[in-house]
């Protein structure tokens, strides 16, 4: 003590004013070390030393994610084949324009809907319900017009100005039970007028298709309003409780229309046998669309991590995971989870109710925010019914970015995440509505740890310029004291 004591005494504040101006620039260096590391390669390099090298040598034992799926590489490539970047689709769950967006609106005052959502909207409209023989038909002529008007209100006299030129005007019936109807009860009154108009007008159609273009292109036509209001209907069927009629009805225009696929009827198909709890027929409609070949969605990924958690999550611990391992089966669950947590990673805090939901838009952009909330909106109940299962993607979503290659522009199982959806997002979700943008990296411990040290070595170094006497002092009071 005698010693050190005599040492302390015969230093200079100069020694302390280079000691901190030294250690301050080392601790720069490691930061800025540290910092190039982890935008090059996501990670803390002092971080992964540690782990790599120093915890075996202590008797540590590491996590491992599990391996990545047999799957990985060759949906990898499909993906990039079968999905093209920001493709903007239509909500297969949408909801009604007068019987909940609607209301929704006369509650809150707040529009649920943008313009560029409603745009879209119109653009499908007259995709879908127009062709070039509508000049032949001075109803369709109407309906024509109608679907290019802005105001609601003129789209609802349009319609009703095409009834009275045509009682059986397929279309018309469409628009009032989208628009005017205020109830589900309503528009599914609207949709059975629609359907039978619709029918007589198919019928006739297919009857005469095959002699000419013109013709072809009618027949085109009214099959995408049968389609469509067969759907609607199966939609309100779901929602007024008749659940089991609902899925009959979707089978059966899967059955009689099934090149059209694109419409994704198997979503509407799935939600409603979850809330029926026939988890078999799901894995069922799961093995036919869930396909490498086939685009993904939110709903098709989450719900084949659902079914798989279903297996594992009312028996699930942490704990008892941690000392034992996993199991095959919880492995399988965490594999899924991990999928479908990368394909979009912005669901689980809507499952999780860490983020509070929306109406879900009527158009969707895959793996964004928009596809995640209209995906939570209809599923989070599904979730909430098995126990357990939220526990298991509260414990295991996070390592998905720890296993996703680093930057963004690699993949693991699917193709590298869009950079362009909060962009898109942000045209289709209300303006209230706070994106979710794609979870980065979280800074590494060592980052923030080095840098504050280099801060506060830095201001060492300037009070003991400032003020050399005090801080000799207070250095050798620190050090008598340790």
């Amino acid at each position: 003590l005698l010693t050190v004591t005599v040492f302390l005494s015969t230093l200079t504040p100069k020694f302390y004013f280079a000691l901190t101006v030294t250690s301050s620039f080392i601790s720069g260096l490691i930061f800025v070390f540290e910092w190039w590391h982890f935008r090059k390669y996501g990670t803390s390099f002092i971080e992964q030393v540690s782990v790599s090298h120093l915890r075996p040598l202590i008797g540590g034992v590491e996590n491992s994610p599990p391996p990545p799926a047999a799957f990985s590489a060759g949906e990898n490539e499909a993906s990039r084949q079968n999905m093209p970047e920001c493709k903007v689709w239509r909500n297969p769950l949408n909801l009604f324009r007068g019987a909940e967006y609607s209301r929704y609106m006369w509650v809150t005052g707040k529009e649920p809907l943008t313009y560029y959502d409603m745009n879209l909207s119109a653009q499908d409209h007259q995709n879908f319900f127009t062709c070039d023989t509508d000049a032949l038909r001075p109803s369709d002529t109407v309906m024509q017009k109608a679907w290019r008007e802005r105001n609601p209100q003129a789209r609802i006299k349009a319609a009703y100005q095409a009834l009275e030129l045509n009682n059986d005007c397929a279309t018309a019936y469409v628009l009032l039970a989208e628009e005017e109807a205020t109830t589900i009860v309503d528009a599914e009154k609207y949709f059975k007028q629609a359907l039978k108009a619709g029918e007589m007008i198919y019928r006739k159609s297919q009857n005469c298709h095959s002699q000419s273009p013109q013709h072809e292109a009618q027949l085109r036509r009214d099959t995408n309003v049968l389609v469509y209001v067969k759907r609607r209907l199966a939609m309100c069927a779901r929602k007024l409780g008749r659940i089991r009629e609902a899925v009959k009805m979707m089978r059966d225009l899967m059955k009689e229309f099934p090149l059209l696929s694109m419409l994704n009827i198997h979503e509407n198909l799935l939600e409603a046998l979850l809330e029926l709890q026939a988890y078999a027929d799901v894995q069922a409609v799961l093995a036919k669309y869930d396909d490498i070949s086939l685009p993904k969605s939110a709903a098709i990924c989450y719900t084949a991590a659902l079914l798989k958690a279903r297996a594992v999550s009312e028996r699930f611990s942490p704990e008892t995971a941690s000392k034992r391992g996993l199991s095959t089966a919880e492995i399988n669950a965490v594999e899924a989870i991990h999928r479908a947590v990368e394909f979009n990673p912005h669901v689980p805090k809507y499952l999780l109710e860490m983020k509070s939901l929306v109406l879900p838009p009527e158009h969707i952009l895959k793996r964004g925010d928009s596809e995640a909330v209209a995906y939570a909106f209809f599923h989070l109940q599904h979730w909430k019914r098995i126990e357990g299962a939220l526990n298991l993607l509260h414990c295991t979503w996070e390592g998905t970015f720890r296993m996703i290659p680093y930057p963004l522009e690699k993949g693991h199982l699917f193709y590298p995440y869009p950079s362009c959806t909060e962009t898109a997002d942000r045209e289709l979700l209300p303006t209230f509505h706070e994106v979710s943008v794609y979870p980065q990296k979280e800074l590494p411990f060592f980052i923030h740890f080095t840098a504050g040290l280099c801060s506060f070595s830095a201001m060492l170094a300037l009070l003991t310029h400032q003020f050399p006497e005090l801080m000799v002092i207070f250095a050798k009071a620190v050090s008598i004291v340790s």
